[in-house]
């Protein structure tokens, strides 16, 4: 990784969980300044006023340090040892290059986190530019705070992920209103008014992985091959919501395709009680569920998110039933336990996150250069503000030993990370090279 390109905790000013110290103007702190007068005042008081820096300093790497990730973290091991290596001569040439973008997600950092957002700077650099990384750890309030920050501190653009649907929407337009020149692009953010109604906002574009195809796949795989011929196929369901996040409801609207055609019949839905460690949750609160059900009573175990199928698969080990599971995304503890002697867990429906990483740069790149008509439909070559990232399924036969995410490209369908669903335009082909 270059020195430009810095990653939230890693900076001159000692970022540290969001905090800037040291700073010649006074310290700083997300979304207000404070001002230190220091003339006139006694040594005393300039004593005070160190001791109680230091002491809030502290305490605020001890309670946030681990939400703002450094160089390391983000990196994955095959890029690390490249990092800070590597050139793009072609970045000279970019119209973006010197522009400034950050990559902020309001979720805890995972491997497919961390991948997206090692693809995003790594973009980045290929078009001259520097990127940050946050990570807010699904804390809302500090995930609006990293934004209003980072517009106030100049950034050109931002690609942000996973805001809430209930403030996304009046809190960018916000934003966008007393930062007119900033550009965004969203991922797995849904935009709805006071009223529950969707909305746009002009400019931003709105990007997403394609949930309801995620769903759909592991209910063909379901019904059409581990259950060919079976008039219907009941399941026990494991998901939340509604208005939990917007992946859940989109992935909702491709279960309900399959419920409202009679191909499945849902036994009952679960989810965790303990949202602070769900896959622990999930095991509890499945192994409970599994107890009511007799010998060929459940056919299948359908979950919408890998960390909650987690604590399903283990209680299923645990309970020796012979019932298939299947689940929206992946990582390499999912790929570990599909590949496990006996593994009941058969599928997984998920997008490539260096894909999304690097998609969202490239349309926060043609933001920024104006160029909006080249954020186009792969299907129709028409401009958009609404884009999917195709999805893929990934079954329990495909996989090899050394099967990683980080090589998961090598034997999932085509349509994986493939270049051709990338926006694309002539200065992005010479920069990047397609």
């Amino acid at each position: 990784m270059k020195a430009g390109s810095r990653v939230a905790g890693m900076e001159s000013k000692n970022r540290v969980a969001g905090v800037e110290v040291g700073d010649k103007a006074g310290s700083r702190t997300i979304g207000s300044r404070m001002e230190r007068k220091t003339g006139g005042r006694k040594e005393s008081g300039r004593f005070f006023a160190v001791l109680c820096a230091a002491v809030l300093l502290f305490f605020f790497m001890a309670g946030c340090g681990k939400q703002v990730q450094t160089a390391g973290d983000v990196q994955d091991g095959r890029e690390a040892a490249e990092a800070g290596t590597e050139t793009f001569p072609a970045a000279e040439n970019s119209p973006v290059a010197g522009k400034k973008v950050a990559y902020i997600l309001n979720m805890a950092s995972s491997e497919i986190f961390r991948l997206c957002a090692d693809q995003c700077v790594e973009t980045a650099e290929k078009l001259g530019m520097s990127c940050d990384v946050y990570f807010s750890g699904g804390d809302d309030a500090l995930f609006q705070n990293y934004i209003a920050t980072c517009a106030a501190d100049g950034y050109d653009g931002l690609f942000v992920s996973h805001g809430g649907k209930d403030y996304s929407y009046t809190f960018l337009q916000d934003i966008l209103e007393t930062y007119p020149d900033l550009k965004i692009v969203t991922f797995d953010t849904q935009f709805e008014d006071s009223s529950g109604q969707t909305q746009k906002i002009k400019g931003v574009t709105q990007f997403f992985q394609d949930d309801e195809g995620l769903a759909a796949d592991l209910l063909e795989y379901l019904c059409g091959e581990l259950y060919p011929g079976r008039e219907q196929v009941n399941l026990i369901k494991v998901w939340v919501g509604p208005d939990y996040i917007a992946a859940f409801d989109r992935r909702e609207k491709g279960y309900q395709e399959y419920e409202e055609s009679g191909k499945i019949h849902t036994l009952e839905v679960i989810g965790p009680v303990d949202y602070g460690n769900v896959t622990a949750s999930m095991y509890d609160v499945m192994g409970a569920a599994l107890m009511k059900y007799g010998e060929g009573e459940v056919d299948g175990i359908w979950v919408a998110y890998d960390a909650y199928a987690q604590g399903c698969y283990q209680a299923l080990k645990e309970s020796g039933k012979d019932i298939p599971l299947v689940s929206a995304d992946i990582c390499n503890m999912d790929i570990r336990y599909m590949l496990e002697e006996g593994s009941m867990w058969k599928a997984c429906a998920c997008t490539d996150f260096r894909a999304n990483g690097e998609q969202g740069i490239r349309i926060l790149a043609l933001e920024m250069n104006g160029d909006y008509g080249d954020i186009k439909d792969r299907t129709t070559g028409a401009p958009v503000d609404y884009i999917e990232m195709p999805a893929a399924l990934i079954t329990q036969d495909m996989l090899k030993e050394d099967s990683t995410i980080g090589n998961l490209h090598e034997i999932a369908p085509k349509q994986y990370g493939a270049v051709e669903y990338y926006v694309t335009n002539d200065w992005l082909k010479e920069c990047i090279g397609y």
